[in-house]
């Protein structure tokens, strides 16, 4: 019986492939590794900025983020919630291990959004929340590490809005190729306000 391999791909992804933006933040962050992670994944998965909120002030300048994201795309470090400043329409998306929380499968993303974790050893501090446009939690037994669940929202977002192949219907199926984009004829949009 013949097997048939498939070959993963690891390291090619286009990033120019997602719409919209995204930026990704903690609030009252502590541990260094776990910022540096974070920030080198935000990257990787073409984000647009990065943020903290009310950072513990020994969290410097996080050696695992190898790819030296702050060379790369903004950094804010805002000292509260009061000093945060998104651009416009973007929405604030809350990470939360709560029972009212969206499973994030169920979650459709925003195409311009700003995601946030709460602090390692806590959650997002009742006003954080309370600026939230949507709460989203990752259906799991347990509270992940902030960095792994960072990774896993990034991931979730590029799978939902990139522009990639439809899965086969088997595990073993073909892969099909992504048809061309085709332009259509302008589209001219009107507002209703007069």
């Amino acid at each position: 019986m013949a097997r048939s391999f498939f070959v993963v791909k690891l390291g090619t992804m286009n990033t120019a492939k997602q719409r919209g933006y995204f930026g990704f933040g903690a609030e009252r962050i502590s541990k260094p590794m776990n910022l540096g992670n974070l920030m080198r994944s935000a990257h990787a998965f073409g984000a647009s900025f990065t943020f903290t909120v009310d950072a513990n002030r020994t969290i410097g300048n996080p050696l695992s983020d190898t790819s030296n994201s702050p060379r790369h795309l903004p950094y804010y470090a805002w000292k509260n919630i009061a000093e945060m400043q998104l651009p416009s329409q973007c929405q604030l998306v809350g990470i939360e291990f709560l029972e009212t929380a969206v499973d994030l499968p169920s979650f459709r993303h925003p195409l311009r959004a700003a995601y946030v974790l709460g602090s390692e050893r806590g959650s997002l501090s009742p006003s954080m929340l309370e600026k939230c446009d949507h709460i989203v939690k990752i259906p799991t037994a347990f509270c992940l590490n902030l960095a792994v669940a960072g990774a896993i929202i990034m991931y979730d977002r590029m799978r939902m809005l990139g522009r990639f192949a439809p899965p086969p219907v088997g595990s073993r199926g073909p892969v099909e190729e992504i048809a061309p984009h085709i332009h259509g004829t302008p589209v001219i949009r009107r507002s209703d306000e007069a």
